[in-house]
């Protein structure tokens, strides 16, 4: 049975200034690479065999220290980088919220009728994911496949793959580090776990 790690970077340098991320490419903060060795300690008993990540830094680095603690390499693949949030990216919360209140009230309240100036769609986010790590499912019957990418890219391959329809997408959260676990049995995936945070509680 193929099973499918879902591992969310570690805490960024924007995660705490309240900013947007999207695909601009920030770094760790130190509690960051603390939460990031702390999953790789979670990881040591689950026979990880191979490790996908974005190819955006926060969680490639977060990767690399798995990969480390693990000694497997870490493959990047920019199909399951963040959402470009367009002309969000860079804005605090409290400057979307004034002004861009409408679309802010939409993200919150149907994200996946967002389609933000510059920006992707949930939607389309999905798809170019699920695209790879079907193909990565396909190809790697019976193994441990970890993917080290961002919070609503992880949020719209749990709900494709569990064929949840995606206007489901703002009923979890993703926190720094969270891993959630599908498993592909034989009639169809199941979520095992959802965005375990257990190992970095005393970060």
């Amino acid at each position: 049975m193929t099973k499918l790690y879902l591992l969310r970077h570690g805490q960024s340098e924007w995660n705490i200034l309240g900013k947007i991320q999207g695909q601009v490419d920030t770094v760790l903060t130190e509690k960051g690479i603390e939460q990031a060795q702390k999953a790789a300690q979670r990881l040591i008993g689950e026979q990880i065999d191979m490790i996908y990540s974005s190819d955006l830094k926060r969680a490639c680095d977060t990767a690399k220290i798995v990969g480390k603690e693990l000694d497997l390499d870490v493959t990047q693949l920019c199909s399951i980088r963040e959402i470009n949030f367009g002309v969000w990216q860079g804005l605090d919360l409290d400057t979307i919220k004034r002004d861009h209140e409408d679309n802010y009230k939409l993200w919150r309240t149907e994200p996946h009728n967002l389609r933000l100036e510059g920006g992707e769609s949930i939607q389309v986010v999905q798809d170019r994911a699920i695209k790879d790590v079907k193909r990565l499912v396909a190809e790697n019957p019976d193994k441990n496949i970890l993917l080290v990418s961002h919070g609503t890219t992880i949020k719209t391959l749990i709900v494709g793959l569990l064929d949840i329809d995606i206007s489901k997408y703002n009923k979890m959260t993703i926190g720094n580090t969270g891993l959630s676990i599908i498993e592909f049995k034989e009639f169809s995936p199941v979520l095992q776990v959802l965005n375990d945070t257990n190992h970095i509680k005393e970060v």
